[in-house]
């Protein structure tokens, strides 16, 4: 949107009111309803619609009424409220031509009261040219819901707070004024971009200084991400200025490597295409996979990082020392803890092995049992009872096996063996309908068991009770399939 400020100067205070109402409501609102703009701005008498009727008019507002009654800023509605600030603050007095169209901005002449020139830079995110903010930039960081006025401040402020700090460290970068909302004030450089020099006296010096730049970025912990031949300004003297820092990152980040090589790449693209610096450049380019001694194309990998990091400073993007450390700390903890699960499971299969609270139990309910039954029981084998009689002890294998199920010719062979194994025949003497009894009972004694062994597990790694399954109030009716499948199981 043309940036057209002769009606700037006829807007009221009621106007500027009204401009700053709808501003905050679209902190909640991707269109502000009328009644909540009223509401915020707290004009008399119903002033605030009237108002809203000028700015309408003006272009300073869009007016809504799809799902009801609202309005939202417009970026020359954003535009005056910022410069307004900025008027306020004393830092510009009138606003001149335009002098710089790009794909995310625009930037005008603007003069302070003693007629000094400076450079306005608006930027205007949410272009045509240049929508794929979300994917290209990292404006938005955690957020997801967000509209182009927030991004385009969060741009200008990253923007100002880059200028700032390079132009302190010594960078050649356009001296930073102030900054409101979306629009960055700066020195005006006396110069031409790049692009537009058909000629130069010393292109080999140019080139040698625009490579030393982006070395001196990535040493003090930054690369550009978009160093080309729109983004350079050279003067009459051939002395180079940086301009466009909103995308740029850390060496930290992951693709750090990529983003300084590209970097690199555009301008030896252009200097050849250019300038025809070949002979010298291309036989050291072609000469650095052999031979890196003799390397004079800078590599990220041979960059030393100072002591003084500014992408710790200004939070670039990417991943920073702390991030790293704290990384780092997290997967040492997580091994720790993968350690400590495993010591766990040993001191679990230690105590499933004692597992004292049962042989107690079994000892007093069941002294009777022989000592094979009761060392398998021990074992901690849950629910094999009825394997347990069919398979621990030879003696009684015999006897549930024999189809007559008489008494007396099992108890010669076992007589030989003892007056414990003759008792065991009398007592395993009973009838057919007496055994199931006993398998019904032994499996009910199994269930508790398994439950008391469990608790004594938990009890001992410190735990108030086990976790319960979450579908465990299917399992209590009666005639679900879970239920049958358990019952089926334990007799088994």
């Amino acid at each position: 949107m043309k940036l057209d400020v002769n009606a700037l100067r006829y807007l009221t205070k009621d106007d500027f009111r009204v401009l700053t109402a709808v501003e905050m409501g679209m902190r909640n609102h991707e269109i502000v309803p009328a009644v909540l703009v009223d509401r915020i701005a707290g004009l008399k008498h119903g002033g605030t619609y009237k108002v809203l009727r000028n700015l309408l008019k003006n272009k300073l507002v869009h007016h809504d009424a799809t799902k009801y009654d609202g309005y939202r800023l417009t970026y020359l509605g954003y535009d005056f409220l910022a410069i307004k600030t900025l008027v306020n603050r004393g830092v510009f007095a009138s606003v001149g031509r335009q002098i710089g169209v790009g794909k995310e901005s625009d930037i005008f002449e603007v003069a302070t009261e003693d007629g000094t020139v400076l450079a306005m830079k608006l930027h205007r995110l949410g272009r045509t040219s240049f929508r794929a903010v979300k994917s290209k930039r990292d404006y938005l960081r955690h957020r997801r819901s967000f509209n182009w006025l927030y991004l385009s401040r969060l741009a200008a402020l990253k923007e100002f707070a880059f200028m700032k700090a390079l132009g302190d460290h010594g960078f050649p970068v356009p001296t930073a004024v102030d900054c409101n909302r979306h629009c960055v004030i700066m020195s005006l450089v006396q110069g031409y971009p790049l692009v537009q020099v058909k000629e130069l006296q010393n292109p080999d010096d140019v080139f040698d200084t625009i490579l030393g730049l982006i070395v001196r970025l990535a040493e003090h912990g930054l690369i550009h991400c978009d160093f080309n031949e729109f983004n350079i300004m050279i003067d009459d003297d051939e002395k180079i200025t940086v301009i466009d820092f909103p995308q740029m990152v850390s060496v930290s980040h992951r693709n750090a490597q990529m983003f300084f090589d590209r970097d690199i790449e555009c301008i030896y693209k252009f200097f050849n295409k250019r300038f025809n610096l070949t002979s010298e450049k291309n036989e050291e380019q072609d000469g650095s996979e052999s031979d890196d001694e003799g390397n004079s194309r800078p590599s990220f990998l041979s960059v030393k990082k100072a002591a003084g990091s500014l992408d710790k400073e200004l939070a670039a993007s990417g991943f920073t020392r702390k991030e790293q450390v704290e990384m780092e700390k997290y997967i040492d903890e997580d091994a720790e803890g993968h350690d400590s699960g495993s010591d766990d499971e040993e001191e679990e299969e230690e105590v499933g092995d004692a597992v004292p609270i049962d042989s107690l139990m079994i000892d007093q309910d069941h002294s009777n049992e022989p000592d094979c039954n009761l060392a398998s029981r021990d074992s901690g084998v849950p629910g094999t009872f009825s394997e347990e009689h069919g398979t621990s002890c030879s003696g009684e294998n015999r006897l549930e096996s024999s189809p007559s199920g008489g008494n007396g010719d099992a108890k010669e062979p076992l007589e030989s063996e003892g007056k414990m194994l003759s008792q065991e025949d009398e007592d395993n003497g009973d009838s057919s309908s007496d055994d199931d009894d006993d398998e019904e009972e032994d499996a009910e004694l199994t269930k508790k068991l398994n439950k008391q062994r469990k608790k004594a597990i938990a009890a001992a790694h410190g735990r108030r009770r086990p976790v319960s399954s979450r579908n465990a109030y299917k399992d209590k009716g009666k005639g679900t399939m879970n239920s049958k499948i358990q019952r089926q199981a334990c007799k088994w």
